[in-house]
């Protein structure tokens, strides 16, 4: 599913929730508020919506109240505060919108919210904070074609691209998952090339010219290998302690499947080092900064 990005149909605006108002949630919604939604919010910290109700969005009282309307859009740090949205006192379990979730939570807390609501779309999203303010991120969708079909108007608003991955909606995480592994893996891979290339008297930027010119050209050696490059791991852009939350969770879906994944035990070292050494502000492309420092560079 692609869109030309000044497409704006009228007749297509919606009556949009959108709960979760980190750097993620906060551009999401801006940029549902310029698609001209009629855009309703929720957060835990209320002053986090002071831009988007002076931009035109109504703020909430209560999760409930941001869930009255088509649809519902959840962006959340992790499966602990959407458990609290969902099912926590003034939650959106029984309320009439359609929930979206876009937030990386584990395959069974999606498959709980599967079967505890039927009007139910998981929406993972790749793409950092400039994506999302760009309206530029990539959406992986799954649940019932007719309530994908129903969402086409807000995804419109915050994505490049849409990827329907089935009817089940834990695939989307799954695939989420499997992705944010495979970052984490690059981000590896990249710092220790950068090491070995670095105490053999060869420039990391050099290295990483060489490399995104020729095979490695990917978004995400370009971007990962940018922020290798520079030590440039604060402000996070997506924090360290978020990585590994995720991490976890691919390692629950691991366990439940019996699939052996020996590299993420290595990810999951780095990243609690990078913590560590930096404190939890550190961006998750931090972890490779475990590796130069196992191998005595600063």
């Amino acid at each position: 599913m692609r869109w030309p990005r000044d497409r704006h149909s009228e007749g297509s605006s919606m009556k949009v929730g959108f709960i979760g108002l980190g750097q993620m949630g906060s551009a999401m919604a801006a940029n549902l508020v310029k698609a001209g939604h009629a855009v309703t919010v929720w957060n835990r910290s209320p002053g986090k919506a002071d831009a988007l109700v002076a931009a035109g969005a109504v703020l909430a009282d209560t999760p409930a109240a941001a869930a009255q309307g088509d649809v519902v859009m959840t962006m959340l740090a992790d499966d602990r505060a959407l458990e609290a949205v969902v099912f926590g006192e003034d939650g959106i379990l029984d309320c009439p919108a359609l929930h979206v979730s876009h937030s990386t939570i584990g395959v069974a807390l999606a498959d709980r919210l599967a079967g505890e609501r039927q009007r139910y779309v998981a929406a993972p999203v790749f793409g950092r904070p400039p994506a999302a303010e760009a309206g530029k991120l990539f959406v992986v969708a799954a649940g019932a074609d007719d309530l994908i079909d129903l969402c086409e108007p807000v995804f419109e608003a915050i994505a490049q691209r849409v990827f329907r991955v089935g009817t089940t909606p834990s695939a989307a995480n799954l695939v989420k998952l499997s992705g944010n592994f495979m970052i984490m893996a690059a981000v590896e891979a990249m710092a220790e090339a950068m090491t070995l290339a670095e105490k053999g008297g060869v420039d990391r930027a050099t290295l990483l010219e060489v490399l995104t010119g020729t095979l490695f050209s990917a978004p995400v050696y370009k971007t990962y290998g940018d922020m290798l490059v520079a030590d440039a791991f604060k402000p996070a852009g997506f924090a360290a302690p978020l990585g590994l939350k995720d991490m976890n969770l691919v390692d629950a879906a691991a366990g439940a499947s019996r699939t052996p994944m020996p590299l993420l035990g290595i990810v999951r070292d780095h990243l609690r080092t990078a913590i560590a050494l930096e404190g939890e502000d550190v961006d998750w492309a931090g972890a490779g900064l475990a590796v130069r420092r196992a191998a005595g560079l600063d």
